[in-house]
């Protein structure tokens, strides 16, 4: 199982993270809000995660690791 990890620190929420996501299990978390202000992207469903890391891939902050 690959484990999807994103630093929130780093993140914009631009959701292209989202958008790239083939199995669609990336979202944008509605109730956190980073320091900067943005609603930060999480994976809503790790154990559907195929370690495909076109969420990193597409990440333009470098803000999302995956691991397998």
């Amino acid at each position: 199982m690959a484990t999807v990890t994103v630093n929130e620190d780093l993140c914009k929420g631009c959701g292209l993270c989202v958008d790239a996501c083939p199995k669609k299990i990336m979202a944008l978390n509605s109730s956190h809000i980073n320091k900067k202000g943005y609603h930060v992207a999480y994976c809503v469903r790790m154990e559907d995660c195929i370690g495909c890391a076109f969420c990193a891939t597409m990440c333009p902050d470098v803000a999302i690791t995956v691991e397998k």
